[in-house]
């Protein structure tokens, strides 16, 4: 019997043990967030510290704000290569500014609409490449012919195999 009194007695003391963790615990986390020097009511705001409450700024978790990717604007060399272009095809007039303005867009919006595609402010990557700023060919080995054809089609007979036929052999090339 003494035993067993001596046993809860542990156990009580292990318990009020945990408590005091938990409540040192408590209070702990509770002044870590509230700041050691709250600001006076007479202090100027530059007076307080920049981390105080009041400087946080709060988000609702309910709504998501999109962030827009991509380019922002344009580059203002890539600007008056467009605008160079425009003046070529006789859309705008002077010299080329550098500068992605109202003018440089109305005159690409024409060009687009003219050509039958979207007139959007943003340039279309076929109206580019129709004035001539389209990608770079200069690393290819055969820039004439390399992904700027179109695949060869099968003859209107409706032979699969008549447009897999080899080409006969140049005869200007050595045999092997």
């Amino acid at each position: 019997m003494h035993l067993a009194i001596q046993i809860r007695r542990w156990q009580q003391v292990g318990l009020l043990t945990l408590l005091c963790l938990a409540v040192h615990g408590f209070a702990t986390a509770q002044t870590s967030t509230t700041p050691a020097n709250p600001p006076e009511a007479s202090s100027t705001p530059a007076q307080q510290h920049p981390t105080s409450a009041s400087t946080h700024k709060k988000t609702s978790h309910g709504k998501k704000t999109s962030k827009k990717r991509g380019q922002k604007a344009i580059d203002s060399d890539r600007a008056r290569e467009i605008q160079t272009a425009l003046i070529r095809e006789h859309y705008m007039q002077g010299e080329p500014t550098g500068k992605w303005d109202a003018a440089t867009q109305a005159a690409m919006q024409r060009y687009q609409a003219d050509q039958g595609w979207q007139s959007k402010t943003t340039p279309d990557s076929r109206a580019l490449i129709k004035l001539g700023l389209g990608p770079s060919h200069d690393h290819l080995l055969n820039p004439e012919s390399a992904m700027t054809t179109t695949p060869p089609t099968a003859p209107a007979t409706g032979d699969p195999k008549a447009a897999a036929k080899p080409t006969p052999p140049d005869d200007n090339l050595p045999k092997n």
